[in-house]
Order: C-alpha cells, then sequence, then structure tokens
C-alpha cells in the first residue's frame, strides 16, 4: 500500500539507461541518475520545467532519502541514513548507487534492470523555492530548491500529481496578481499627492 501522499508532495520521472553492477561476492548494485539538471522536461502539456544544479544539496544534507520501488513505501530497495543508498549531485544530475537487498523486490530488480524491464527512476519532493515564467508561450517552471523524500525504481515513468504544481502556478499568479494591485494602489496614491500639491500651488 503505498504512503499517504504529503500535501504538496509532487513526483516527476525521467527514462534514463540504469545499470547494475557485480560487487563482491553475488551482490549487485543498480545504479544512475534520478534526476537531470538543467534539462527542460514537458509536464503533461501544461508548461516545461527544469531542475536547477544544486536543488537537493541542503536536503541531501539533512534529509534521510528511501529507495523504493514503485512509490510503495512497503517496497524499500535502499535508506540514506541506513548507508544502502548512496546520493550525489554532480554536474549532470542526481546520482544514485544502491546496493540491492536480498528480497524478493531486490532479486526481481536485479533480473529486471538486466533485461531492461525497469526503464527509468522517479523522485518524490516538495519544492521549497521555484520560478514560474509565463513570458513564454509555454509556462516555463525553474525549480532551485528542492526536500527530497525518495527515489523510485519505476517500470512506467510518468508524470503524476501534476495538480500540486498547478496550484503552485495559481498561488504564483495570485501573488504576482496581488503585487500587481499593491504597486497599482502605491502609483494611483503617489499621482493623488502630487495632484494635490499641485492644487495647493495654484
Amino acid at each position: 500500500m503505498p504512503a499517504p501522499k504529503i500535501d504538496g508532495r509532487e513526483t516527476r520521472a525521467i527514462i534514463t539507461p540504469l545499470e547494475l553492477r557485480s560487487d563482491e561476492g553475488d551482490a549487485r548494485t543498480g545504479f544512475g541518475y534520478a534526476a537531470l539538471f538543467d534539462t527542460w522536461t514537458d509536464i503533461g502539456g501544461m508548461w516545461r520545467e527544469r531542475i536547477a544544479p544544486g536543488a537537493f544539496a541542503k536536503s541531501l544534507q539533512e534529509r534521510d532519502v528511501l529507495a523504493l520501488h514503485s512509490h510503495d513505501s512497503g517496497r524499500v530497495i535502499g535508506r540514506k541514513d541506513a548507508g544502502t543508498l548512496i546520493l550525489r549531485e554532480d554536474t549532470k544530475g542526481l546520482y544514485f548507487e544502491n546496493p540491492l537487498p536480498d528480497t524478493s523486490d531486490g532479486r526481481d530488480l536485479i533480473v529486471q534492470l538486466g533485461r531492461g524491464d525497469v526503464a527509468g527512476m522517479s523522485i518524490g519532493f516538495l519544492s521549497l523555492r521555484s520560478e514560474w515564467d509565463e513570458s513564454k508561450q509555454i509556462v516555463e517552471r525553474t525549480i532551485f530548491e528542492a526536500a527530497l523524500f525518495e527515489i523510485t525504481y519505476t517500470a512506467s515513468p510518468a508524470y503524476r500529481d501534476t495538480e500540486v504544481a498547478l496550484r503552485s502556478l495559481e498561488r504564483a499568479r495570485d501573488e504576482r496578481r496581488e503585487h500587481d494591485r499593491a504597486g497599482a494602489s502605491l502609483r494611483m496614491a503617489a499621482r493623488r499627492a502630487r495632484q494635490a500639491q499641485l492644487e495647493r500651488r495654484i
């Protein structure tokens, strides 16, 4: 049973080559990228989005992160704080290494990664700082900081939970409208003050 979704959490997926490495003995380690930086991605035809380099830096220092199968918290494949999931940012994106456990999911992933059945990775995150650019024909969003909760092996990479980001876009629009209204009120007050000064001089 998937874990309840935390309000505001979003998921994004990428199709990226995943590899399997043989370690000492019979151990296997999955590795690759769970997210790519500065790569524009179409989000369901609603906007384009990219993740800025360094977006996960603070989160990787402060938070535990799970490696899951199919976003299911009951199917844990690795954990950062346990040392069974290594995560780091480089110039390309969010790199991971995950020694696969001797469990049914771990053994299945060894076969699935080897066969190419698992097509990509997904991340679960909470956007903490982002910017929307609505001046373009297609709205663009850049994520500058995010709290990372999970990376997920997925056979069907897809963009889910986009309604959360849509609410973020609406909030950004509301804030801009409020800012514009406040600015207009200030400009109107300044014009009235200038007009009153002129009238007093006449």
